[in-house]
């Protein structure tokens, strides 16, 4: 039999291979679907590129690579007896085949057990050969099968912070010991036992002392006094106070010097007062008095629907996405992205396109993960109704409550996530991030692999008119630019309950002097009509010059719409910077409305009684001239490293720390952080301080017509030169750095998703002599052209209609900062409100609409 498999394997042993340093092993999950070793089908691994595949794509990739070699891994789950390993982490009874095979089930594994199967099957007879066979196979391919068995699958490296693939239970957990010293914990009002920190504050739970931190991993400030605590008394678990939640806490082991699980963490919790489940119920039975004196109910409750009998919906479109620890802010933004018609149509309608021609590493193609995530979503395949049987043995268990939540696993979106944020410093991380800064990413990522072909994201596109009136002259400039969302502030002032939060914060100040608890916060209710007018109301710009005075005045802008995008995105600005200039939310509530009218702020272009501004460049300032600046030169600037340092510690990248101390003159690290906020969104805020030896424009030219004066002439040659060697037409290439600031990277994107139009067209956009065509460029980060009022055929693509609307999405946030919390978000299907949060799918009986941070509307028809 030996010689047998020996004969048979030798035709194929040069296309087995040993993974290397660097390979990646793609045994738990397909790269066209989200089949896994615990799918029916099992999974196929090829020994050649270590891809996993289902059932479904094997064939696939075996006619289009020709390789006929793969392992195929089997996991059977089986439900414990009752009472067995007494409640212990699950065991693996074939350890040895899937040493690091992540287990794809809940924490609550306990009631289960794994025996695994793997054998090796050639294409495309299907012979298999069970594992391990060691006498009978080759030494190549047995020395390659341990391998694949024992290396860790491709994205456990990725995930080293994820909830539930790598941080274990504590050794301390069952049988921590907790003192009765009568310590309760106020659920509000921490401070450092020993010093003034308020942030970064951990419980230890066996003492109850609060004391600040400044060893984890999130890069908190601290003193440190926590780590001392342990040192000192050797009790050795401590829970991160703020990121307390109904649904768990952080909870750090000094002894085992990592982060960890406690399974215990409520009775721990509660030893010191702090009941998250008691003070649900407590505030669902204090929601139905109608007096201000009730408490009130927190927005991870109302958000999140808690204490409702939701019902668990199931079948297309009602498929969850699994978390993957911290990445929420990923499940939602793509939750409702693939609920809107023209990203199910490019991704999911092509599906089989976009799978046949994919590259030989389908892992690494934008396209086929889009399309793998939208079918996971969309097919209903991973979103299947529980069997009677199923039912009933929950009920016998009495987990009835919980039923709903619990049969729904989810998609993982482990390798879209990989794709997505692959070089970027945020999303690229196990943190959590700002759901509006990805969807925007992702809309920019988009649009770089839809050149010549349908854009979804066109959908989301449309025109706004800045005008921009001199206050002396009162003459005007008009400009348009590219933009994807409205951002909508939050007028305080405006609240509805202004008499109740004076109030409250007078009675906070005195609790904070007093060293008292802290009083019931209050929520501000803003209407939505003041969100609206703030947004519509003039903008001051400051250091406006004037090229009808030829010199610097007072100037005010206002924005229209000069085009409607077919779905409108509402951002409500919900987050400020704190004292300690870590972002902080805003807690305030918005009668954001079903029906949207936004065909008054259409914008109506160049009047006959307005006068425009003359096309002026400003005065040119001479390069010997700078050289006697006292602050610094163009070649050298002086730069306080020191203040640079400060901002880059706060998370801001290097570059932008540094043009920020440049720009406002070394004043400071305050006034730099200033400049960041005012600046960030601009495409080139991260890149490196550059200054023209001819021309210095000021600060920012974003909201400039200095800046606008400038761009509207030629792009400078060399730039013209990169573009052309690289085989575009010159005139394309003109029109490429004009629409981007001249900036070569994103003038090469530009070109991309701006295919060449007809000559003509290209030679009329080159003689426009339209004043001020770049004119505010820098306002949106996402901004790819910026058009003359009159828009000519090859400008960006809008679909312009009606300014009417109507809500059928909103993203929602819990949680004190951008930084921390967690995203659900609902919309509305057939015509009934449904929640996604995360893998969990429930028909919803209260969608919180006025505690929603994004809105997704889409146009109504004109009829």
């Amino acid at each position: 039999m030996a010689a047998d498999l020996g004969e048979l394997l030798v035709p194929y042993m040069p296309t087995v291979r040993v993974p290397r340093t660097g390979d990646r092993v793609f045994k738990s999950e397909c790269a066209f679907s989200f089949d896994s070793p615990e799918s029916e089908g099992g999974l196929y691994v090829c020994m050649n590129t270590f891809l996993g595949f289902g059932r479904e794509h094997v064939e696939r990739h075996y006619r289009k690579t020709g390789q006929s070699v793969y392992m195929h891994l089997k996991r059977h789950v089986k439900e414990k007896a009752t009472g067995a390993a007494g409640g212990a982490i699950p065991r693996r009874r074939n350890g040895k085949v899937f040493l690091d095979l992540e287990l794809n089930r809940d924490f609550n594994g306990e009631d289960y057990e794994y025996e695994d199967e793997a054998k090796l099957v050639i294409f495309p007879d299907h012979f298999e050969i069970p594992l391990p066979n060691i006498e009978e196979l080759p030494a190549l391919v047995t020395i390659a099968c341990d391998a694949v068995l024992n290396a860790p699958s491709a994205y456990k490296k990725q995930e080293p912070e994820s909830w539930d693939e790598e941080i274990q239970v504590s050794r301390h957990a069952r049988s921590l010991r907790q003192l009765d010293n009568g310590v309760r914990i106020p659920p509000s009002g921490w401070k450092c036992q020993k010093c003034v920190m308020r942030e970064n504050l951990w419980l230890n739970l066996t003492d109850g002392a609060v004391l600040c931190g400044k060893w984890f991993f999130d890069g908190s400030g601290g003193n440190g006094h926590a780590l001392e605590h342990y040192k000192e008394t050797k009790y050795p678990l401590a829970v991160k106070i703020e990121t307390i939640t109904p649904d768990g806490a952080d909870v750090y082991s000094f002894e085992e010097e990592e982060a960890v699980l406690d399974p215990h963490i409520s009775e721990h919790l509660s030893h010191f007062g702090i009941d998250k489940l008691q003070m649900q119920k407590k505030t669902e039975n204090g929601h139905h008095t109608e007096n201000n004196s009730r408490p009130r109910v927190s927005e991870w409750e109302v958000i999140q629907e808690s204490g409702m009998k939701l019902k668990a919906v199931f079948g297309s479109g009602y498929t969850g996405i699994k978390n993957l620890g911290n990445s929420c802010y990923l499940g939602t933004v793509m939750q409702v992205l693939f609920s809107i018609p023209d990203f199910q149509r490019m991704y999911v309608g092509n599906l089989q396109r976009i799978f046949d021609y994919s590259p030989l590493d389908p892992s690494q193609d934008f396209a086929t993960q889009m399309a793998k995530l939208g079918h996971g979503l969309l097919s209903g395949q991973y979103s299947k109704p529980p069997m009677k049987s199923e039912l009933i043995e929950q009920v016998m268990k009495e987990e009835s409550k919980v039923l709903n939540w619990h049969q729904q696993k989810g998609v993982p979106p482990r390798m879209l996530k990989a794709l997505v944020s692959r070089g970027h410093p945020e999303f690229s991380s196990n943190r959590q991030q700002d759901a509006h800064e990805f969807l925007l990413h992702v809309i920019n990522v988009v649009e770089r692999n839809s050149a010549g072909s349908e854009n979804p994201s066109d959908v989301f596109r449309f025109l706004v008119e800045e005008r921009v009136q001199c206050c002396q002259t009162r003459r005007v400039r008009y400009s348009q630019r590219v933009d994807y969302c409205i951002q909508l502030p939050a007028p305080i002032e405006a609240a509805t309950n202004r008499e109740e939060l004076l109030a409250y914060e007078t009675k906070r100040r005195d609790a904070e002097e007093n060293m008292r608890a802290p009083p019931e916060p209050v929520r501000a209710r803003i209407p939505f009509t003041a969100c609206l007018q703030a947004f519509t109301e003039p903008e001051n710009v400051p250091d406006f010059w004037s090229s009808a005075l030829q010199a610097k005045s007072a100037a005010v802008k206002t924005s229209r719409f000069a085009s409607f995008p077919e779905y409108l995105v509402l951002q409500i600005k919900k987050f400020t910077f704190g004292v300690d200039w870590v972002p902080k939310k805003l807690d305030l509530a918005i009668d954001v409305p079903d029906f949207l009218d936004l065909s008054r702020l259409r914008a109506i272009g160049l009047q006959a009684s307005e006068e425009e501004l003359p096309d002026l460049l400003p005065p040119i300032v001479l390069a010997e001239d700078t050289r006697d600046n006292s602050m610094s030169s163009v070649d050298s600037p002086e730069i306080d490293e020191a203040a640079v340092m400060q901002l880059a510690e706060m998370g801001f990248p290097l570059e932008a720390c540094r043009k920020a101390v440049y720009y406002t003159g070394n004043m400071g690290p305050e006034m730099a952080f200033n400049w960041i906020i005012a600046h960030m969104e601009e495409p080139d805020f991260a890149e490196p301080l550059t200054l023209p030896s001819m021309v210095d424009p000021g600060p920012s030219t974003s909201d400039s017509p200095v800046g606008a004066a400038l761009l509207s002439n030629s792009p400078p040659e060399e730039s013209i030169a990169i573009l052309t060697s690289m085989g575009f037409p010159r005139a394309h290439s003109i029109q490429a750095l004009k629409a981007t600031n001249n900036n070569l990277e994103r003038a090469l994107d530009w070109i991309f998703t701006h295919p060449e139009e007809e000559e003509s067209d290209a030679l009329s956009d080159m003689a426009d002599t339209e004043p001020n065509d770049n004119a505010f460029s820098n306002a949106n980060s996402h901004s790819d052209s910026t058009l003359s009022p009159d828009r000519d055929v090859s400008g960006p693509r809008v679909k312009d209609g009606p300014g009417r609307y109507e809500l059928f999405a909103f993203i929602s946030h819990m949680g004190a900062s951008t930084m921390s919390g967690h995203y659900v978000c609902h919309i509305k299907k057939e015509g009934r409100w449904v929640i996604y949060n995360d893998h969990k799918v429930c028909l919803s009986e209260r969608p919180p609409k006025d505690l929603g941070y994004i809105y997704f509307y889409h146009r109504l028809s004109s009829s």
